[in-house]
């Protein structure tokens, strides 16, 4: 079945690929006129799928994996808040297709979660240009449909494995790239806060005690907020800490 999307994007569509992440690369490096923003890579199957900080994804076929190829003139420390706005289409796209009932919830700070348990990642990767702005910026996206990884850091779900198996890969791909759009245009007219408003009233352990583990330590407190660049502002006695990159878990 060919994928329904709006005319801004433009289909590459394959069986398998290393990674779509990977082949966005590629594709972007060729310049704009070959990979014009916009251009979306779908895979049925991965073999090299990567998740933040090269971690493997498992990609069987039956799961969503695509790669946006993004040109936004804006820098490439703005451009990192696509990765909200990509949490975003994911929030709504399970809440336009799932039954009721099922609870969704974005996990800072690029996964969301379903009935507490991740269902998709997403990851960016970015070229700037000689002058510092943004060349091109890759969003990857994997959606859990079918099935998840047994063996997870954070445990792992999937829209099946929920009982919504009514739900196909491209009934998520259209979703995720028309909740996508919106939300994209919503960034571009009126910038970061409304997405950053959006995002905080979806988000998973708001006002709770989380763990937050770094490259050198770990540490324990509240998750009070999320600031203008999309820094987890977390609350330890005495003070408060900005921390732009990290793994968060929920205590039992």
């Amino acid at each position: 079945m060919t994928p329904s999307l709006p005319p801004a994007y433009r289909l590459v569509a394959l069986e398998t690929i290393d990674s779509t992440n990977a082949e966005a690369k590629r594709l972007a490096a060729q310049g704009e006129e070959s990979a014009p923003d916009g251009t979306l890579v779908w895979a049925l199957a991965q073999t090299a799928g990567r998740g933040r900080r090269g971690r493997r994804w498992e990609s069987p076929e039956g799961n969503l994996y695509c790669s946006l190829i993004l040109r936004p003139e804006v820098s490439v420390a703005r451009a990192a808040e696509l990765a909200f706005v990509a949490a975003l289409a994911v929030y709504d796209t399970i809440g336009s297709l799932c039954s009721p009932g099922q609870s969704a919830a974005c996990k800072w700070p690029n996964d969301v979660l379903l009935n507490g348990r991740k269902v998709s990642g997403i990851l960016l990767e970015s070229q700037s240009r000689a002058d510092g702005g943004l060349d091109w910026l890759v969003l990857g996206v994997g959606i859990n449909v079918e099935s998840a990884p047994a063996q997870a850091e954070f445990p792992a779900t999937a829209l099946h494995r929920e009982g919504d198996t009514h739900i196909g890969v491209v009934d998520v791909l259209e979703g995720f790239a028309r909740h996508f759009l919106v939300w994209t245009n919503r960034w571009l007219d009126d910038g970061f806060r409304p997405i950053r408003e959006n995002w905080l009233w979806r988000a998973a352990g708001k006002g709770e005690t989380i763990r937050v583990r770094l490259d050198r330590e770990t540490l324990e407190g509240t998750f009070e907020d999320i600031d203008e660049r999309g820094a987890l502002v977390l609350g330890l006695p005495g003070t408060v800490r900005r921390i732009a990159a990290g793994d968060v878990f929920f205590p039992e």
